[in-house]
């Protein structure tokens, strides 16, 4: 993107904002800021007089969510740019220095995906090189992979090089105009709490970049500090992918062809390695999609959760090729879609795009079949382990409770997932599968992170066996249901522009027939409890205190209303189990939209997926 180091000099002339506490944070923002591009972009916006987006971009700053920072790229302290990840780096290395006594030997990991915006010059490889410059300059050991990776290839870079931490730099599947700052703890699972708010209180405790050395991208090809893990990495992971194979001379002669997308990221080079690591020839790329495209040009939005209006240039690949399966891995590469062929009369109609919580049955029956198959004694299933998030079906407990391992929920974001799959590993447990609705999966415990790379080639195995015993996905999910229980959900959501409204509409929930009383019905129907994961409310208990780890009991309805960290919108989830089906669940979750969201109302953009 060329040189974005301007003039080095403090400050430019600009104009008074006639806003005192405003003016500051423009001073100090030009103070600071050494990258030319956001600077102008700054200086034109008080020449302009654009005080509402000023404050926006200077009055507030970024906060960990569930998936660490993540905003739009731009000028400003609430966006992603040079400043506020040179000063996410300071707070990260004042804490880790606190926090880990040998970190000038572990070092950390910094990765990056393919993300990038012209007028900013903020690519995710430029970030990544400045994240790892300031560690530099306190001669801490950086870990930078010298091309884009897969989300997952940092969390398991942290584990396999024993560093102290890792940062990913990546906005996965949100708009091109955003970014994100991810942390993984020593662990390898994203931080969370003490960590978060500790690091965030780093951070702010020294806001101005220490040196210029902070700036310096070249510190990472002249610094003796700085190693390339990419090689032994990727190796080591393909390696390790084995003990996910357990079908390999059926993957080798397997009729199928497969279809993937990479949605303009990561993922081409490394699922076709995955492939291969597992007998299969590559599947077939969608040549407008296989190269990184920071615009992401030939996609509306790049989440292949979205479904058949996204995967749109995948379907018709497919038809050309007389591909039965689509794979679609998000830009970052650590979530994955699937469809396949039922033989429709249209081609949006002619494919079954699987849900979230649809795929995680037949992984979750796939990964237990066989793991069985090598443990047949019963008494090993004592130390086996699924998991989900609680806005995930619950489809794993029914196959826990009929099959004897165990099952646990976890709050929302893999974040919790992965730090409980840590925990357990401590008491000699194995977690073999884990996931959550948001087409997130973890087959194994190869890395405590969802990962799309993996996930694929273990669909594609599970494909190539089932039409070995003349069976399709969709044939075995019903298969599936007959065995353990018919569980049918529906996930959609809406957006809005605008944070307020969004609390609004969650206080109102909150206080729906009074101050602190929760609604009693939706679209007719009794709500039996109500558990709120941000206040810590759970009628269910009888201290009325939410568990993390809570066992929720069997039940036919289970409703949802979450605010992903990721995303400015609400998502909604409802499924049902056993008796009342399709039409029920149309009935609930559009009372659920539309009596507690109440979209035209305020002004929320429907989506569904």
């Amino acid at each position: 993107m060329g040189d974005v180091n301007g003039d080095l000099n403090a400050n430019s002339r600009y104009r008074s904002t006639g806003d005192p506490q405003l003016d500051k944070a423009v001073h100090q923002w030009l103070t600071w800021d050494k990258n030319h591009r956001t600077r102008a972009q700054l200086e034109s916006l008080v020449a302009a007089g654009c005080l509402g987006d000023l404050r926006k971009r200077l009055c507030s700053r970024m906060s960990f969510g569930t998936a660490g920072l993540r905003a739009a790229m731009g000028a400003g302290f609430s966006r992603i740019n040079d400043l506020t990840v040179i000063q996410s780096t300071q707070g990260l290395y004042s804490y880790l220095s606190r926090y880990c006594a040998d970190l000038s030997r572990r070092g950390v990991v910094v990765g990056f995906d393919t993300r990038g915006q012209e007028e900013s010059g903020c690519s995710s490889q430029r970030l990544a090189k400045l994240t790892a410059a300031v560690m530099l300059s306190r001669d801490v050991p950086v870990h930078l992979f010298s091309t884009f990776v897969p989300t997952p290839y940092v969390p398991y870079a942290v584990r396999k090089l024993g560093a102290a931490a890792g940062v990913m730099i990546t906005a996965s599947h949100n708009p091109k105009e955003d970014n994100g700052y991810k942390v993984y703890w020593c662990n390898g699972a994203q931080i969370s709490s003490p960590h978060d708010k500790e690091i965030l209180r780093s951070i702010e405790e020294q806001l101005e970049p220490w040196s210029s050395s902070c700036w310096d991208e070249g510190l990472v090809e002249s610094c003796s500090l700085r190693t390339d893990p990419l090689t032994k990495i990727n190796s080591c992971y393909m390696d390790e992918l084995t003990s996910l194979c357990f079908h390999r001379d059926l993957n080798r002669i397997c009729p199928l062809k497969f279809v993937h997308s990479s949605f303009h990221g990561v993922g081409h080079v490394f699922v076709q390695q995955a492939f291969l690591t597992f007998g299969f020839a590559p599947p077939i790329p969608v040549p407008e999609q296989k190269d990184p495209d920071p615009n992401f040009s030939s996609v509306r939005c790049p989440n292949p959760e979205e479904g058949a209006s996204v995967l749109e240039l995948s379907l018709l690949l497919a038809e050309k090729e007389n591909a039965r399966i689509v794979l679609a891995t998000d830009p970052d590469a650590d979530r994955l879609a699937v469809s396949i062929n039922s033989f429709g009369n249209c081609l949006l109609c002619g494919w079954k795009v699987f849900t979230g919580n649809e795929l995680a049955a037949l992984l979750g029956w796939w990964m237990f079949f066989n793991w069985k198959e090598a443990h047949p004694d019963p008494a090993d299933s004592q130390k086996v382990y699924m998991l989900a998030t609680t806005v995930s079906s619950k489809i794993l407990q029914a196959f826990a409770r009929i099959e004897g391992f165990h099952f646990e929920e976890t709050l929302p974001g893999f974040k919790w997932i992965g730090n409980r799959i840590h925990e357990l590993s401590k008491t000699g447990n194995t977690v073999i599968f884990a996931f959550e609705e948001s087409i997130g999966f973890l087959c194994g415990s190869l890395v405590p992170e969802k990962d799309g790379v993996s996930s694929a080639a273990v669909v594609a195995e599970m494909a190539a066996y089932l039409h070995n015993k003349n069976l399709s996905l969709n044939q075995q999910l019903h298969n599936i249901y007959q065995t353990y229980g018919y569980h049918v959900s529906k996930t959609s959501y809406v957006v809005c522009n605008d944070p307020p409204t969004i609390q609004k509409i969650f206080s109102r929930i909150r206080n729906f027939d009074g101050e602190g009383s929760y609604p009693k019905t939706c679209g007719g129907e009794q709500i039996v409890h109500i558990r709120d994961v941000t206040t810590g409310y759970d009628s269910s208990q009888p201290d009325l205190r939410s568990n993390q780890r809570h066992r929720t009991q069997n039940q036919i309805l289970h409703g949802v209303l979450r605010l992903p960290g990721e995303q400015v919108c609400t998502k909604h989830c409802v499924s049902l189990c056993a008796s009342r089906l399709e039409e029920e669940l149309r009935k609930i979750t559009a009372a659920l939209l539309d009596e507690f969201l109440e979209p035209e109302r305020n002004n929320l953009i429907r989506r569904c997926v």
